[in-house]
């Protein structure tokens, strides 16, 4: 996978985050704000102890962790561990209505989450689904008509109706919010995906209420690699400097959602409804 290109200042930590690594991973050292400035200043050293075992083990196992930082940096410390676990797995499991297929693709995954980049646009977009980064921005419709959207909102047919009719300017948010959330979708609830759709006994497709069909896990990986697509084509994408991650996450969408299938299962299991309920 080609590696993108890397935005410092989505690296940077808050003076809460940096506290919480150096006391975690070096509590013996004696000029605390002498090493807090290192790790602010060199890249390497950041991620050494983001990565940190001591760190990892504090976050993972501490219920209350997600008050201690910020939640951009609760989800790169589990990506950046994702990614060590899941090139010392060799397979991952493709699930099915019937069975699980092994999977050999773990040194791809583990490339994947070795991008800076990518690590730090999946934490933060983790990070917005959470109770404590949820915003809303208003736009304008049409001439005298506003319209506010809560982004934690999941509805995604409705984000694309505002697509077709709000001004250009406020399309790669949109484009950008519902690949988001087709992915987070995939990522972190996928059985919500297909409970949401078919009867899970049965596996006959459940009838769709409102004006809205439901949405199978097939189109919203569809529509997460399409609106990826049309988020990196954006110029604010370009303005930004995000044009080569989304595009490479609508080249990876498949590969990308897998990490954060590994997350759900393996580090978050029970926490999900308490990190990402409304």
């Amino acid at each position: 996978m080609k590696r993108t290109s890397v935005n410092l200042n989505n690296l940077r930590l808050s003076q809460r985050d940096l506290t919480f690594l150096v006391n975690t991973a070096s509590p013996e050292v004696g000029d605390k704000a002498r090493l807090r400035q290192i790790i602010r200043d060199d890249v390497d050293f950041r991620n050494k102890y983001v990565s940190d075992e001591k760190v990892i083990r504090a976050v993972i196992e501490d219920e209350e962790a997600l008050v201690k930082i910020s939640p951009k940096l609760y989800f790169e410390i589990l990506l950046r561990k994702a990614g060590r676990d899941l090139s010392a797995a060799g397979y991952t499991l493709e699930k099915t209505l019937t069975m699980s297929i092994p999977v050999f693709d773990t040194d791809d995954l583990a490339a994947l989450l070795a991008d800076d980049s990518m690590v730090t646009y999946l934490a933060d977009m983790l990070s917005s689904f959470t109770r404590i980064e949820s915003y809303s921005v208003t736009f304008r419709v049409k001439k005298g008509f506003w319209r506010k959207i809560r982004f934690n909102d999941l509805d995604i047919r409705s984000l694309m109706g505002f697509c077709e009719v709000v001004d250009d300017f406020y399309r790669f948010g949109l484009y950008k919010r519902i690949a988001d959330i087709c992915l987070f979708m995939l990522g972190l609830f996928p059985e919500f995906t297909v409970r949401n759709y078919r009867y899970p006994l049965s596996g006959e497709r459940r009838p769709s209420t409102g004006s809205n069909p439901r949405i199978n896990p097939e189109e919203y990986e569809t529509e997460g690699r399409r609106f990826y697509r049309l988020a990196a084509e954006h110029r604010t994408a370009r303005e930004l400097s995000m044009e080569d991650v989304l595009l490479a996450l609508h080249e990876n969408f498949q590969k990308a959602k897998k990490p954060l299938n590994f997350i759900a299962e393996h580090y978050l299991q029970y926490k999900r409804q308490m990190l990402f309920s409304n």
